[in-house]
């Protein structure tokens, strides 16, 4: 008989449900829109969760009780007081078969990573990285941000932008076309009009405004080269914390990279390598090129005692079948 395994990937904006079988060919894909409890509360997990998940049953013909296992990768179950409302959503499912929730940066490694284990480094609007052994235990960041000393996000880059910028009028730093750039973005009349607004809240300059930072630092400004150099150094920093914690100083690992901010430029990648090899010479950074809720399954599959290493291949390409059929149907 054959064995169908579920995975799922909660976000803040977006959520996927994946239905493979045990040769890796992914069956079905559900998709639906934020699952994140700090942004939809934990009635609105159990929503998006009930929603996508009966999308891929429905699609792949198959009922709850025909799953083996079940991998969910949630966005926003950061500490263990969250554990308990997490898992109470999760089995308004009424699964019989045995699952696991991670926070979903680790279903990004299991993708991303060959052998399921190494290092994730998450760098979009903010940052996040975690890591995971090959018992399965994990090490981790507080996923806090600024506010805990963690930076390496667009916005913390455009943050130290307007550092810069400052710096720069008061004569305290150098000269940098970021200034103009952002007067530019923001419709000020000079430096000054562009301090007071961002100051009195009547310009804001988000990470989106992260695009021009790399563009400035192509073009050879080394103000904004510097702030990516920065942000790969702490990036880096952040990788290695979760390295020290598994003791993978001395092993052969992968760093899974997810992340828009990883297409900016080289020199981010190039610095942060630079920083991890410092403290773990044999680590491999890599670009994740598998949707993350592959990873899902992935977990899913573990649970049930089944080797993935396999099929892990095919159900990436089968898996980008059904995204890219979707997105060519929008």
């Amino acid at each position: 008989m054959m064995r169908y395994f579920l995975g799922v990937d909660i976000g803040a904006t977006k959520s996927h449900a994946l239905i493979a079988d045990e040769n890796g060919q992914a069956l079905a894909l559900g998709a639906g829109g934020a699952g994140n409890y700090e942004v939809v509360g934990y009635p609105g997990l159990v929503e998006t969760l009930t929603d996508i998940t009966e999308q891929a049953l429905d699609m792949a013909g198959i009922k709850k009780e025909q799953l083996t296992g079940a991998g969910f990768g949630i966005a926003g179950y950061d500490w263990p007081a969250e554990r308990l409302p997490t898992l109470q959503a999760i089995q308004t499912l009424g699964l019989s078969a045995p699952f696991e929730f991670v926070n979903d940066t680790i279903i990004g490694l299991l993708a991303g990573a060959m052998e399921g284990w190494g290092v994730v480094v998450v760098a979009g609007t903010s940052n996040n990285c975690r890591g995971r052994d090959r018992q399965g235990r994990e090490g981790r960041v507080t996923g806090c941000g600024t506010w805990l000393g963690e930076y390496g996000g667009a916005g913390e880059m455009v943050d130290k932008a307007v550092h810069a910028v400052g710096m720069a009028w008061t004569k305290r730093g150098p000269a940098t076309r970021l200034t103009e750039a952002f007067i530019d973005l923001t419709g000020a009349t000079d430096i000054v009009d562009l301090l007071e607004g961002l100051v009195l809240e009547r310009y804001r300059l988000t990470a989106a405004a992260a695009p021009l930072i790399f563009r400035l630092a192509d073009e050879g400004d080394e103000v904004a080269q510097e702030i990516i150099c920065w942000a790969g150094r702490e990036l880096g920093s952040l990788a290695i914390g979760v390295i020290r914690q598994l003791g993978f100083e001395q092993l052969d690992f992968e760093v899974v990279l997810i992340g828009s901010l990883f297409k900016g430029s080289p020199m981010l990648t190039e610095t942060m390598a630079a920083i991890i090899h410092q403290v773990a010479p044999k680590a491999r950074l890599v670009r994740l090129k598998a949707p993350p809720v592959v990873g899902g399954v992935l977990l899913g599959m573990e649970q049930a005692g089944v080797a993935y290493r396999g099929v892990r291949q095919a159900l990436i390409e089968s898996t980008n079948v059904w995204l890219n059929d979707r997105q060519s149907s929008a």
